[in-house]
């Protein structure tokens, strides 16, 4: 492997200062050293701390308002916004609401405070992606029934998903419908016969593609998480795939696990 030539004053880190002073203090607002409401240090601080002009920790900031992680303005204090990621426990949205309840990965987000919703954008019958088309065990000309929605927060999206189902199960059901499911999908899957009875996810960290960046309003060249679930019916086969992508600085993901 060819390890790139240093450069003797900014190391290995090619990013312009103001992006790396940047990343420096959004690693401490993520981690909490910097904690919501708290004020972050003075210019003159910053300044020093990172031996960078006015001009270059201004620029810096703007990058953290632009991100949402910070508020403040021009000769006031800026301060760490007191919603600043979601944490979301992939296990409990696969779990099938009761009559009457909101969806279950809309309530989990819901728990951070505000106000969640979901827009449907489409429902359309496509070929899939290679990688979702592997995960259903499609035939190479295969098709899936596609829908395509958005995750909002307040009114500001965080989340674009893109949930994909085999015609066999999809055809003639609301799965196949332009319009809300009562429940859930995992609702309705139980429903037809395909109780989910085991999700696996795969993460993985993206540079957003053109859609997920204007969907997802990013603000800057940040990443966001990507994560392939395929879910298997009673008799381990795959009933739903969805990828979806979310904006890498404003959430994390919480798994839990047992020993053995």
């Amino acid at each position: 492997m060819t390890v790139p030539p240093r450069d003797e004053e900014n190391g290995y880190d090619r990013r312009s200062l103001h992006q790396r002073i940047a990343a420096d203090l959004r690693d401490e607002i993520m981690t909490g050293d910097l904690a919501p409401g708290a004020s972050l240090p003075s210019t003159v601080r910053l300044k020093e701390r990172f031996g960078a002009s006015n001009a270059t920790v201004q620029k810096a900031l703007q990058l953290l308002k632009s991100e949402r992680l910070v508020v403040g303005r021009a000769g006031a204090a800026v301060t760490v916004r007191e919603h600043r990621q979601l944490t979301v426990r992939p296990a409990s949205s696969m779990a099938p609401a009761a009559a009457g309840d909101t969806y279950p990965w809309l309530a989990e987000t819901a728990k951070s405070g505000g106000e969640a919703r979901s827009t449907l954008l489409a429902v359309e019958e496509t070929t899939p992606p290679a990688d979702v088309a592997a995960a259903l065990r499609l035939p190479a000309d295969g098709t899936v029934f596609l829908r395509h929605q958005v995750l909002t927060l307040d009114g500001a999206p965080v989340e674009l998903v893109h949930a994909y189902y085999p015609p066999h199960i999809a055809r003639g059901t609301p799965l196949a419908e332009n319009r809300r499911i009562r429940g859930g999908t995992p609702t309705l899957l139980t429903a037809l016969g395909h109780p989910p009875r085991l999700s696996v996810d795969h993460v993985s960290a993206r540079i957003p593609t053109q859609e997920q960046y204007e969907a997802l309003r990013l603000p800057g060249d940040l990443p966001v998480l990507r994560t392939l679930r395929v879910v298997y019916g009673a008799d381990e086969q795959p009933v739903e795939v969805t990828v979806m992508a979310k904006a890498g600085h404003l959430y994390e993901l919480r798994y839990e696990f047992t020993p053995g």
